[in-house]
């Protein structure tokens, strides 16, 4: 007989997790550290927590989830979680998603969103439980072994610097990203960007590259970012590239990504991946001229709870 048990997470349940994600889907790049690191942040208002699923004693999934914060919107939260393959339709899943939502509406939240592979076992399960569709996301990968395009140069009083430039005072690279954000596209407004939550979540996140991690430097003023994460041994993530709205149009995000990924190549790491909204045409044509091939996609749901 099979024992199901929907438990709290523990730092030694991290490779198993970490396992559960990356599981055929090798674009995500995430180590157990991180899933460590994650659970232990009590970042205000997020409520975050892990939930794992064991069966026969065994960790085969997680569901992580939490308040989404840095909106004006309230009562949105996230659920996002893995079970491994050959694990998966025994019940692992729909106990952890249960958690997830009962921990969520303890805290206020009414509209759940969770990210689900684009494929028709995952998009089938979601619709079961009372979710609807939404948007839609694609990954892209690049071997680094392959040539680099070949770029212009910086124009004239744009400068090319690494993030760590910016270690003692980061204010001005969060300027960037929270302009940048509020038209990123979404179902939720992201208005609210508050510095010390940046700080916290992703600033000081273990797994961001500050060497990697490029900002375009206009007339000494950072303009553009791009903010790489990476998994300590050859895979490389492009987590979020930003430029201010009044410098868009002058190449700088294509220019800080082609330096970070140039970087990359230097420094031996041999895979790059990103993610895009499939709205977003300009980063998805600067991502096809950086040679990165589609290679996975994924679509939002949406659930109300309480009904």
């Amino acid at each position: 007989m099979t024992t199901l048990r929907i438990r709290d997470f523990r730092p030694e349940d991290a490779e198993a997790v970490a396992a559960a994600h990356r599981a055929g889907r090798e674009h995500l790049v995430q180590t157990p550290e991180m899933f460590v690191w994650l659970d232990a942040r009590q970042a205000k208002g997020q409520h975050y927590r892990t939930f794992v699923a064991e069966l026969d004693g065994r960790v085969v999934g997680s569901v992580r989830c939490g308040v989404v914060t840095g909106t004006t919107v309230t009562g949105i939260g996230h659920a996002n979680g893995s079970v491994l393959p050959e694990y998966r339709r025994r019940g692992a899943f729909t106990g952890l998603l249960a958690a997830a939502e009962r921990h969520l509406a303890e805290h206020g939240v009414t509209e759940v969103h969770s990210w689900v592979d684009e494929e028709p076992g995952p998009r089938a399960f979601a619709l079961a439980r009372g979710f609807a569709e939404g948007r839609t996301a694609h990954f892209g990968g690049r071997d680094l072994a392959r040539p680099l395009p070949e770029g212009p140069p910086p124009p004239a009083g744009v400068e090319l610097r690494p993030v760590s430039d910016w270690a003692a005072d980061p204010h001005p690279v969060f300027l960037v990203e929270a302009d940048a954000i509020r038209d990123e596209p979404g179902e939720v407004p992201m208005d609210a960007a508050d510095y010390e939550e940046w700080l916290a979540g992703e600033w000081h996140r273990p797994a961001l590259d500050t060497a990697l991690s490029i900002v375009a430097v206009v007339d000494g003023r950072p303009a553009a970012f791009t903010a790489v994460h990476t998994d300590g041994a050859d895979r490389y993530w492009s987590a979020f590239t930003a430029c201010r709205r009044e410098f868009r149009g002058r190449g700088l995000a294509k220019l800080a990504k082609l330096e970070s990924l140039r970087l990359a190549r230097a420094a031996g790491l041999r895979h790059a991946y990103t993610s895009n909204d499939a709205t977003n045409a300009p980063m998805l044509a600067i991502n096809a001229w950086l040679g990165y091939e589609r290679c996975a996609s994924e679509r939002k749901f949406i659930k109300r709870l309480g009904g």
